[in-house]
């Protein structure tokens, strides 16, 4: 077998077109690597899950029920001896050798726990996938001021650098690579999170536990953003939110953070009270 073995895993929930496009595109991403394929389908629509997956030799898991994107993905990797998992959204096109791309940085990263790409948005920008662990100050601002202040200073802290590969905070779940040693250690994704929060929750566990997490731009991935729910943006925006309270409470516990932590925690609310007037 050439290279090492990649177990690609995504989650599904009542997929289009997109999830074949995304599996197919992986034929050119990966040259010199053997993968295989499993669907989380966490869906009550099953045509074309099933059809994809039959055309592209995929394995489908139904847990029967909606586990959330983490929960699925542990899953999916439970068992795997793969030396690699690859972890992707359905609605991502890989563009060629993009995952070779990312093995091949896991050599100059021998710390690297998580390995994500660069991901460009359907008019070709590049959206801030690597981004630092969300400190009070940083954190703070960034939540107040982006949507008005785009380039804010806090915001442009906390979504660093594109630009260059880079040791970083916590890498988006749109697609990531993750070495299984690493992924394992810290226990996988957190089955709290439901939605959102679970990446950066990862790479907060994987920092505390002596993982790096890398930003490889010469790796590419196109990603619609929101295409799973720009239908019901006022749910997920609560969703959002009640995820990144989690997250505070996890990040800051004890008893001297509970000032700081309710504080921020109360911002939150009000902020998604207001985004969904």
């Amino acid at each position: 077998m050439a290279g090492p073995e990649i177990h690609v895993v995504t989650v599904a929930y009542n997929p289009g077109e997109e999830l074949e496009r995304m599996i197919v595109s992986l034929e050119d991403a990966c040259p010199g690597l053997h993968y295989t394929v499993d669907i989380v389908d966490n869906g009550t629509e099953t045509g074309i899950v099933n059809r994809v997956a039959a055309d592209r030799g995929a394995r489908i898991i139904r847990p029967g029920e909606n586990l959330g994107y983490g929960t699925a993905a542990d899953l999916a990797l439970l068992n795997s001896d793969a030396d690699w998992f690859l972890l992707v959204n359905p609605d991502t096109i890989f563009t060629p050798g993009a995952v070779t791309a990312l093995v091949e940085a896991t050599a100059r990263w021998p710390e690297g726990g998580v390995f994500g790409p660069q991901l460009a948005n359907m008019d070709g920008s590049i959206y801030p996938s690597a981004r630092e662990l969300p400190s009070v100050s940083t954190g703070v601002g960034h939540a107040l001021f982006t949507t008005f202040w785009r380039n804010n200073p806090w915001t442009a802290r906390y979504h660093g650098r594109t630009d260059v590969e880079h040791a970083c905070g916590w890498l988006s779940g749109a697609c990531l690579l993750m070495r299984r040693e690493a992924f394992w250690h810290v226990g996988g994704f957190d089955p709290e999170y439901f939605m959102f929060f679970e990446d950066v929750d990862l790479g907060r566990r994987m920092t505390e536990a002596g993982w790096q997490s890398i930003y490889v731009p010469t790796a590419t991935v196109i990603h619609d953003q929101g295409m799973s729910w720009r239908d019901k943006p006022a749910m997920m925006i609560r969703a959002h939110h009640d995820s990144a309270v989690r997250y505070i409470r996890q990040a800051y516990p004890g008893v001297k953070n509970a000032p700081l932590r309710g504080a921020i925690i109360t911002g939150l609310k009000l902020r998604a009270r207001w985004m969904t007037r």
